[in-house]
């Protein structure tokens, strides 16, 4: 009977510890587009992480990372992270016509594109993965997602292109581009009036630091959650099991 209580103790960490490799595996399988708080907003500012694994064998490297900001987004302020060991270079430039955004503010000059590259020993080896950091807006009003293609070099020259759409209810494709859906605006919020200013006042920075502290706070509280299931578990099992020993040692 004991035996039997420790196998399921067992199968359950087992379970338990499958699931968070398969998590795992998923999320590092493509680059990926990662909100942390708050869903952005149309017309308001996103705060986000472009998640990239290195994918090749050893001894390849990722050298480089570029990530697409579509001209037609109308994004006009874009604030990258600083990541020890890579330079970030942010590419504007101006559109066929100027886009007018809700608070009115015409926008003649886009970001298209934002390149990280690694400096000599700071390349993701096949085992490693790097998240970049960037906070931007206003986002367009019209779409209810934006898609940033991404493009990853490697040292041996070899470009994966991460810019495959994901049709609607559709199977995921080989390389999907990263995309973040927005949330709709609700009727007397401000933050879209508010990121017409953000890229001087900073409002948009601080809303994205808020956002990270929140989730960090989250993030421990869940940790502190899964622990203690687990003490739980393990200190059930071994009641149970003390249990059925002083049993069978008291019929024999």
């Amino acid at each position: 009977m004991s035996q039997h209580v420790f196998k399921r103790a067992g199968f359950l960490a087992a379970t338990v510890g499958a699931a968070g490799l398969l998590g795992a595996g998923v999320a590092s399988a493509h680059v990926t587009a990662n909100v942390y708080g708050p869903q952005p907003t149309k017309g308001g500012y996103a705060a986000i992480v472009f998640r990239v694994p290195s994918e090749e064998k050893d001894p390849v490297k990722t050298t480089k990372v570029v990530v697409d900001f579509k001209a037609d987004y109308g994004i006009g302020s874009v604030r990258t992270k600083p990541v020890p060991g890579w330079t970030a270079e942010v590419t504007k430039s101006k559109l066929p016509a100027p886009i007018t955004k809700d608070n009115g503010t015409q926008v003649t000059e886009a970001v298209t594109a934002v390149t990280w590259t690694a400096q000599p020993g700071s390349e993701l080896k096949a085992t490693d993965y790097q998240e970049f950091s960037v906070s931007f807006g206003p986002l367009p009003t019209n779409v209810d997602q934006v898609e940033f293609p991404a493009h990853q070099t490697y040292s041996d020259g070899k470009v994966v292109d991460w810019n495959q759409p994901t049709p609607a209810g559709g199977e995921e494709p080989e390389h999907p581009a990263p995309v973040v859906k927005l949330a709709a605006k609700s009727e007397g919020d401000e933050h879209g009036m508010a990121a017409g200013t953000a890229s001087t006042t900073g409002e948009h920075t601080e809303a994205a630091a808020s956002s990270s502290d929140s989730t960090a706070r989250w993030l421990g509280g869940a940790g502190l959650l899964v622990g203690a299931v687990g003490l739980g578990v393990g200190a059930g099992a071994t009641i149970r099991a003390r249990k059925a020993t002083a049993k069978s040692g008291g019929n024999s």
